[in-house]
Order: C-alpha cells, then sequence, then structure tokens
C-alpha cells in the first residue's frame, strides 16, 4: 500500500509540475517496492509490481512532459503487459501507455500516429472510462492546440465524446412532474 501511496504522490506532484518532488516520490516508490518481496497476486488491485510501478512512472513523464521517459516506459507498459501470443494482460494499462504514445506522437509532430494510438486507447477490450477519459485528456489538449481543424483530430474527439456520453447515467429519483 505504501509504494502505490507514494506512486499516487509523485502523480499529483507531476499534475502540478514539480519534477524535483514527482522524482522524489518516485525515488521512494521504487526503493519501497525494490524493498518487498516479489507479489504473489498480481490481480489484486492494491498490489504494485515493478510493471504497475512502471505504468504510474510513465503517467508521471507524460504530465511533465518528459517525452523520451514516458515513451520508454510506455513500451515498457506494453511488452509487460502483453503475453508472447499477443493476448493482453492488462487492457487499462495497454490503453493508457496507447494514449501516452499518442502524447508524444502528437508532440513530435506526428498527428498520424498520435490519433492512431488516441484511437486504438479508446477500441481496447475492457475500459475503466473514467480512468482512461482523464488520460485522455492529456492527447486531446495536445490535438486540440496543434491540430484543432484536422479530421483525425475531430475523428478522435467524436469517437472519444461517445465513450464520455456513456458516463452519464438518468438519475435514480427523476424530479416529479408538478
Amino acid at each position: 500500500m505504501s509504494v502505490q501511496l507514494a506512486a499516487q504522490e509523485a502523480k499529483a506532484w507531476a499534475r502540478i509540475g514539480d519534477r524535483r518532488q514527482t522524482e522524489v516520490a518516485l525515488d521512494r516508490g521504487r526503493r519501497l517496492l525494490d524493498s518487498m518481496p516479489y507479489p504473489e497476486n498480481l490481480d489484486h488491485h492494491f498490489v504494485v509490481d515493478p510493471t504497475k510501478f512502471d505504468f504510474y512512472a510513465m503517467d508521471c513523464y507524460r504530465l511533465l512532459t518528459d517525452d523520451k521517459m514516458a515513451e520508454n516506459l510506455a513500451h515498457e507498459v506494453i511488452q509487460a503487459s502483453t503475453d508472447f501470443d499477443g493476448r493482453e494482460r492488462a487492457p487499462m494499462r495497454l490503453a493508457e501507455a496507447r494514449v501516452t504514445l499518442g502524447v508524444v506522437a502528437a508532440r513530435q509532430g506526428d498527428l498520424e500516429e498520435a490519433v492512431r494510438q488516441g484511437k486504438r486507447a479508446l477500441n481496447g477490450e475492457r475500459k475503466s472510462l473514467p480512468s482512461l477519459l482523464m488520460a485522455s485528456r492529456d492527447l486531446t489538449m495536445v490535438l486540440n492546440e496543434r491540430y484543432p481543424d484536422n479530421t483525425g483530430t475531430k475523428e478522435y474527439l467524436d469517437q472519444l465524446h461517445v465513450l464520455s456520453e456513456s458516463l452519464k447515467r438518468p438519475a435514480l429519483f427523476p424530479a416529479s412532474a408538478s
């Protein structure tokens, strides 16, 4: 649990742009993780294994706009989350890694790759939509800032909009018509 708290602290520092504090928290989390035995049940939500920690670090570096670190970690997450036969073991980690690759591509001027990775993230098997939408916000910002009138940008944003609309649910107790 303390490893996950350090990772979440790092993400909070990254969101406000404090690289030094982000790296201090990441370093503390990595040291804690390295001092523990390898976890037996990787499916438990609160268990942090080295791959999950790389996933958190990837988010941090994406937020800090350290594209090289974010890209390297995204590739690590994808490789570790995919079986030798191509089966995806961690669909949400894969989706967010693809968003990260999309953000990096967009920042580097490769709009086609950015949109391809963004759409691939949205088309994944299983979705924790709030988490995916939060990560997708980074790609949305870059696409809107750099390529606002591009057809690929509009298609990606339309697909993202459809997903976000699926989160809206009718009220349990609708207002009475008086």
